[in-house]
């Protein structure tokens, strides 16, 4: 099987520094998923050839970008995991195509095929038109986090004879929708509770006292939520990451802190970014009309056909104290951010200063920060980071 990307723009600034199959979505990653609906332990990912070198080395024991021969399926890393949609995909003959639109959805290969896409998709057969069969931005994957943490629970951490024990004084609804992995702390005043919907608290994580977790949510490996936390339904915490105050409808990727009070709701976090005490987001407008969000893809404004629409934050942003995000903004990365000016529409990658008035972050700088920043972590920043990051300050800021 190929789990290939096709426009990954749509998904930048978070897909600037990883490929779309690595998109976190409910409890899994995009390409963890398709790999287990399709029972293949062997995929093989096709990923814009500029992450090849970082992402073979972050994904050793994932094959990237080679050839598909006859008889392989190739399927979008975008596809909705829907049963009819599976089911779909596993009855395609050699030969045969599913497309949406000009994209292409799956085609099981006749023939060897191989990168670019360009080379090929022009001449498959389209046997079957869909609709709504793909996620097309970053706001759909928000929207979905939510329905897709319930598919996963019951999928891979559902177990009727589920049992765990609890320190005095922690607050348990509904514990045959929880899952609690090895190791994981959970101390007094803790409330989990899954009577809407699942909790996974995985292995080695700690709750601090009086957090409340309301289902569906996931909280990673390794990760710390914070004392009198309050952590909604829709949240996505991946591991390593540090989180606080109020957050509603969000996905974190791994190594990101939001460690103090401050609301954060219905947005996408990078990794490796950092958001100040008391820095707060809008998600709804005064309005109650649709978000219009940033395209990366078509260099403007799009509806996002939402209400509740928070902000995007690229890898390795950081936000000052008391900043305030407003509704639909998307953040690049390796951004530097404060002040109180609104933050608003769109910051380009690497931004610094008040939002007001804003310059290019010297590379040099970002460098020594994120070394920095990952060696805390006993994390380093190798020299494949260095050359994507300077390929995409390069394509925004110029020599």
């Amino acid at each position: 099987m190929i789990i290939f990307d096709d426009i990954p723009k749509a998904f930048y600034p978070i897909c600037q520094s990883r490929p779309v199959s690595d998109i976190r979505c409910g409890i899994l990653k995009l390409r963890q998923r398709i790999s287990n609906l399709f029972d293949d332990d062997e995929a093989v990912l096709w990923i814009e050839p500029r992450l090849q070198e970082l992402w073979q080395s972050r994904l050793p024991d994932w094959p990237i970008n080679r050839p598909a021969y006859k008889g392989k399926l190739l399927i979008n890393s975008r596809i909705k995991p829907q049963p009819e949609i599976i089911q779909a995909i596993k009855a395609l003959q050699p030969g045969e195509s599913i497309f949406e639109g000009d994209y292409l959805i799956a085609h099981r290969a006749a023939k060897a095929m191989h990168l670019p896409l360009e080379s090929f998709i022009t001449k498959l057969n389209r046997d079957q038109q869909q609709e709504g069969w793909l996620f097309s931005n970053l706001s759909e994957i928000i929207h979905a986090s939510e329905d897709l943490i319930r598919q996963d629970f019951e999928q891979y951490f559902y177990d009727k004879d589920n049992f765990f024990e609890t320190e005095p004084g922690v607050t348990i609804l509904a514990p045959y929708s929880i899952w609690i992995g090895d190791e994981v702390t959970l101390k007094p005043g803790v409330v989990l509770d899954a009577s809407a919907g699942p909790i996974v608290i995985d292995e080695g994580a700690t709750i601090m006292h009086n957090a409340v977790i309301v289902g569906p949510a996931y909280i990673g490996k390794l990760s710390v939520i914070k004392i009198a936390a309050k952590i909604y339904p829709g949240s996505s915490i991946g591991p390593v990451c540090k989180v606080g105050g109020e957050v509603e409808g969000s996905i974190f990727h791994a190594y990101s802190n939001k460690q103090h009070d401050g609301f954060l709701g219905h947005s996408y976090v990078g990794e490796w970014v950092n958001i100040g005490a008391d820095t707060n987001n809008s998600d709804l407008k005064n309005t109650y009309g649709s978000v219009f969000s940033y395209s990366y893809l078509t260099g403007k404004k799009e509806d996002t056909h939402t209400k509740f629409m928070g902000c995007i934050i690229g890898d390795h942003s950081k936000l000052g104290i008391n900043c305030s995000i407003n509704t639909g903004t998307v953040i690049g990365v390796g951004s530097n951010l404060w002040g109180s000016a609104l933050i608003d529409g769109f910051i380009p990658d690497f931004s610094w200063g008040n939002a007001s008035l804003l310059v290019p972050h010297r590379l040099e700088s970002f460098f020594k920060t994120a070394a920095l920043v990952k060696q805390r972590r006993d994390e380093q920043f190798s020299p494949e980071e260095a050359a994507l990051y300077s390929q995409i300050f390069k394509s925004t800021h110029g020599d």
